[in-house]
């Protein structure tokens, strides 16, 4: 029988390399992004691969998005966990000049979707017996990079937030997924940022292309789909595409 797992930020980059790369694989899917025309043709791209598909748009850090999507999973079938993958960066301004609009933007994109998610799904995949949660993670969690900030306090709760859940249910194997540096809009954003901490973040950031060090969405989407049959080793942990 065919798993369906539901999938944040599926519209571009990672996310709509990951949406392809499972259906490839064998998974049904709910897909979510905050724009509905993106997420509308990542839909139909994943069906025209076999897969079924669903998409729910808006932010998944509100509760009705985050309801919704384990509801269309529920009508889907065979519900077998979510991997949270959407999330916001707005680099640049040092952490004292962001706006709060922005600050807090980032953090509903990254921890609060991540707390929504497993409000709603948790208690279906616990009554089921188990499942699979996955967060995408940053070294950004560990590092104090100048305009990066509230990105990187997001990180380092949403990671906390994946350890918690382990050790609160571990019938559910969470763990969290570091892709690396990957080639996406966020990437682009960082090597263009303006703000108090520009010229920091622009030297870093295209320090990465030009020394070649950047993968592929593709690249770090096929390592962790072939990640997910063995999600149980890693629970509790962090996870990178080295470990596929």
């Amino acid at each position: 029988m065919r798993k369906t797992l539901i999938l944040t930020g599926a519209s571009r980059g990672i996310g709509k390399a990951l949406a392809l790369e499972l259906a490839r694989a064998g998974y049904d899917l709910v897909l979510n992004a905050r724009k509905e025309a993106p997420l509308k043709a990542v839909v139909e791209e994943v069906r025209s691969l076999g897969a079924r598909a669903e998409g729910v748009a808006g932010s998944a850090g509100k509760a009705e998005v985050a309801e919704a999507l384990v509801e269309r999973a529920m009508h889907l079938g065979n519900l077998h966990g979510y991997i949270h993958n959407a999330g916001v960066l707005h680099p640049g301004p040092l952490l004292f000049e962001l706006a709060e609009a922005l600050f807090l933007e980032v953090l509903e994109a990254n921890l609060i979707a991540g707390y929504q998610l497993a409000r709603f799904a948790y208690p279906h995949l616990l009554r089921q017996g188990g499942g699979v949660a996955v967060y995408l993670g940053s070294g950004a969690a560990e590092s104090n990079l100048p305009g990066l900030g509230a990105y990187a306090v997001a990180k380092a709760a949403e990671e906390h937030l994946a350890r918690q859940l382990a050790a609160e249910a571990p019938e559910i194997a969470c763990f969290v997924y570091r892709p690396g540096v990957v080639e996406t809009d966020m990437q682009r954003a960082a090597r263009e940022a303006q703000g108090g901490a520009a010229p920091v973040l622009q030297r870093v950031f295209r320090g990465y292309k030009e020394e070649g060090l950047l993968k592929t969405p593709e690249e770090v989407a096929r390592a962790l789909v072939r990640l997910l049959p063995r999600a149980r080793a890693f629970h509790g942990k962090i996870a990178t595409w080295r470990d596929a």
